[in-house]
């Protein structure tokens, strides 16, 4: 079986995909994992684009890659979960994060010459066929056909989402946290007291008063 050049570069993106995924979930270091997975989601916009899916490929790399991931990678760094010694700063992060940048670089480039050179889809377009712009599509076809999982999916979210805030409100020994029920019931008297003193007198007024040259 013969593959053209755009067969091979989606067969390309989608085994770095696969393989930027593994590494996210077998990453030691909770920074490393999360470059990793910037990585994968990049690399699963690619695909997309190739695919003629080009709003999903663009909204994946601005929401997740843009937003999401960096922000989570802020976290993570700020947090220091692996709690390693000293400070050491981002140089131990560097070579990942060089690795990493190199990478979509090249599949940046990929993803222009195979659009430069693409002469039919490699997939029939959905919404070409329906004479319809590809966001047009996506969201008639999102709420009306697959409207069911839409919502499955909304409430598997919802429920991580819960589900992540319990897990991280448990109770450790020297962690802090915030009880609002106790927040609410706080009075004035229990957090501020009046307290009397005895003004302090100027000493050159106190010098004056007692006949002092």
């Amino acid at each position: 079986m013969a593959f053209d050049f755009q067969t091979l570069t989606f067969l390309a993106f989608a085994g770095v995909a696969a393989m930027a995924a593994l590494a996210a979930i077998s990453a030691r270091n909770a920074v490393h994992a999360v470059l990793y997975l910037v990585l994968t989601f990049f690399s699963v916009a690619c695909t997309w684009i190739i695919g003629g899916a080009e709003f999903l490929g663009v909204a994946l790399v601005l929401v997740y890659v843009g937003a999401v991931m960096v922000l989570f990678l802020f976290v993570v760094m700020m947090l220091d979960m692996e709690k390693s010694p000293s400070q050491q700063g981002y140089v131990r992060y560097l070579p990942v994060g060089l690795l990493v940048a190199a990478v979509m670089l090249v599949q940046v480039l990929a993803l222009i010459g195979v659009r430069s050179a693409l002469e039919q889809p490699l997939v029939e377009n959905a919404a070409v066929a329906a004479g319809q712009s590809n966001t047009h599509w996506l969201a008639r076809a999102l709420f009306t056909e697959f409207m069911l999982p839409f919502e499955v999916a909304a409430v598997i979210l919802t429920v991580a989402v819960v589900a992540a805030v319990m897990l991280t409100l448990r109770r450790r020994e020297g962690a802090r946290h915030q009880n609002p029920a106790e927040q609410v019931r706080v009075r004035a008297a229990d957090r501020v007291r009046l307290v009397k003193m005895q003004a302090d007198v100027p000493l050159a007024a106190t010098k004056q008063e007692e006949g002092a040259p």
